[in-house]
């Protein structure tokens, strides 16, 4: 990609913004795959500060009581389907578990190189590339 990345994604619980659509929060929603799988719960977003859209959802799975869970960061172009149960991305459950790790403990996201790999991986476009349209999926 040539394109540069924006920096300025922020955890959404971090700070006291609100989200451009209020029903596009889905923390604590769980998330399931293309097969029906669950994959974990979301534990938080990830907001491009300017636009307070959501971008990223950060999935946990696994652990006990949030302690040695998994976390995967997925592009909310990923999502097909949001209802009052759950939500649904368009990859099935061995797809994502493949998916590049977050480690929210260990280590700080670091947009430009994450950003790009996430993005290959998921096969989607980056919100930042040129004709990028944000997800015309259907909420709640």
């Amino acid at each position: 990609m040539t394109e540069e990345v924006p920096i300025g994604l922020i955890r959404l619980d971090d700070t006291d913004l609100m989200l451009a659509k209020p029903e596009d929060d889905v923390r604590g929603s769980t998330v399931v795959g293309s097969d029906g799988e669950d994959i974990g719960k979301v534990s938080t977003l990830f907001i491009d500060a300017d636009e307070r859209r959501v971008r990223l959802l950060d999935v946990a799975s696994g652990g006990l009581l949030g302690i040695g869970a998994e976390h995967r960061l997925i592009p909310v172009d990923a999502v097909v389907e949001v209802t009052e149960e759950k939500v649904t991305i368009g990859k099935t459950r061995s797809e994502i578990a493949s998916a590049p790790g977050y480690d929210p403990e260990l280590e700080e996201f670091k947009p430009p190189d994450d950003l790009n790999t996430l993005y290959g991986y998921y096969g989607m476009t980056p919100y930042w590339a040129p004709g990028y349209r944000y997800p015309g999926y259907p909420f709640r």
